[in-house]
């Protein structure tokens, strides 16, 4: 049975999801933030470092030893505590209620993203946050993380920590755009709570729909590698030849519960949104049409005579919702045709605010951009005929019909 499973993971949990037995998961370094004493004042001082040209040659020559060297000194180990237990329990493979993750360093003020999954347990608004959060380094230091803020739609969370005394390498964030299916990349993290393990291998798939945190709404536009991510590894970051971030490792596909060589990452784009709203408020919210939808293509388009080859279909409108306030028409009726039921007459979306929607995943993605309460052109094809729709969207609420935007 081939099932998805979210990459975070430490000696107990990764034993739990993995299936294996894990040796060397002692995860170092001091407790303190230095190793000096209270009267060296040379500790206190944070120290950033930038550095510039990380992958290689203008970032066109994949050099995974100059990625590691460079990026992996950002990369953070994430260890969450959610039960009575401490450290020590969950290094000692007794369970505790916690587990092990990765992260990496924004900016010189502490900031570190990871994934909503590595802090908190649970789906919706019964999420638990962890009740302690530590984040050790690569050289060892390890302090304790403040959850600023976490993202369920995304998988996202920001935390911060007092940087006095620390050696910070902020990793840059790169574009969504960029990335390209056979392009090289690196997965920095602790599998199977193994800190600072590097894997490296190309981006498999673009444009993929992985299951967020809170229920059945899917994170648009995510990224699939072949580059080995486990358990553990999820809050880690992806990286291109140039050492930017193109997403954060969030999940597996398995049969066995190691990985397999299908991996997936939030992309970058949608990191980078999840981060500023959470900067900003400690929370994070997302506009809501109301329907699920379809993707379109040949040999469907010809069978129900659509008129239109790209676009959304709309299956159904949820009553209540934005979509069914502003007159957004679903399909009805069962037919089937090849391997799936489809309701007919129903609207076809193509374009919101202008942007053309070729399928379901474009839908999502652009009503993803607005906030709740915006106005929207809708542009859509029914019975022939081209209208728009002015749409005042609504807040994502914790579960949609799938497909849905």
């Amino acid at each position: 049975m081939t099932r998805r499973r979210l990459a975070t993971g430490g000696c107990a949990l990764a034993l739990a999801l993995g299936g294996g037995t894990i040796t060397g998961c002692s995860l170092g370094g001091d407790d303190g933030v230095d190793g000096g004493s209270a009267q060296d004042t040379s500790t206190t001082t944070t120290r950033v470092e930038v550095v510039e040209g990380q992958g290689g040659e203008g970032g066109k020559r994949f050099d995974s030893q100059a990625i590691f060297k460079n990026e992996g000194q950002g990369v953070v180990t994430v260890i969450s505590l959610f039960g009575t237990g401490g450290l020590d329990s969950i290094l000692g493979g007794g369970g505790g209620g916690g587990g092990v993750g990765s992260g990496f360093v924004l900016n010189g003020e502490g900031e570190i993203a990871t994934n909503a999954h590595v802090v908190t347990q649970g789906e919706g608004k019964s999420a638990q946050r962890a009740r302690e959060v530590y984040v050790e380094f690569a050289d060892g230091n390890r302090v304790e993380a403040d959850i600023v803020g976490q993202d369920p739609n995304a998988d996202v969370a920001l935390l911060k920590i007092d940087p006095k005394g620390l050696t910070l390498r902020p990793l840059p964030l790169g574009s969504s755009a960029d990335v390209a299916t056979g392009s090289p990349v690196a997965a920095i993290g602790s599998p199977f709570g193994e800190r600072q393990s590097l894997s490296v291998g190309v981006v498999s798939a673009v444009d993929r729909d992985i299951q967020s945190l809170n229920g059945e709404f899917a994170i648009p536009g995510a990224i699939q590698t072949d580059a080995a991510i486990n358990p553990g590894n999820s809050g880690g970051p992806l990286v291109d030849a140039g050492g930017k971030v193109i997403g954060i490792n969030q999940q597996i596909k398995t049969n066995s519960g190691g990985g397999e060589g299908v991996g997936f990452a939030v992309p970058v784009d949608i990191v980078k949104r999840s981060l500023g709203a959470l900067r900003e408020t400690g929370d994070a919210r997302y506009a809501y049409l109301g329907v699920g939808s379809v993707p379109l293509y040949p040999q469907l388009v010809e069978r129900f005579d659509l008129q239109v080859d790209k676009g959304a279909w709309v299956q159904d409108v949820q009553p209540g919702t934005p979509a069914d306030r502003a007159g957004i028409r679903g399909g009805r009726g069962e037919v089937r045709f090849q391997i799936q039921s489809y309701a007919q007459g129903g609207d076809i979306i193509t374009k919101v605010e202008g942007k053309p929607i070729e399928d379901a995943n474009d839908l999502s993605a652009a009503v993803a951009q607005f906030q709740p309460g915006q106005e929207v052109a809708v542009e859509v094809h029914r019975g022939g005929e081209t209208e728009e729709v002015q749409v005042k969207l609504g807040e994502r609420p914790l579960s949609a019909p799938s497909g849905g935007g």
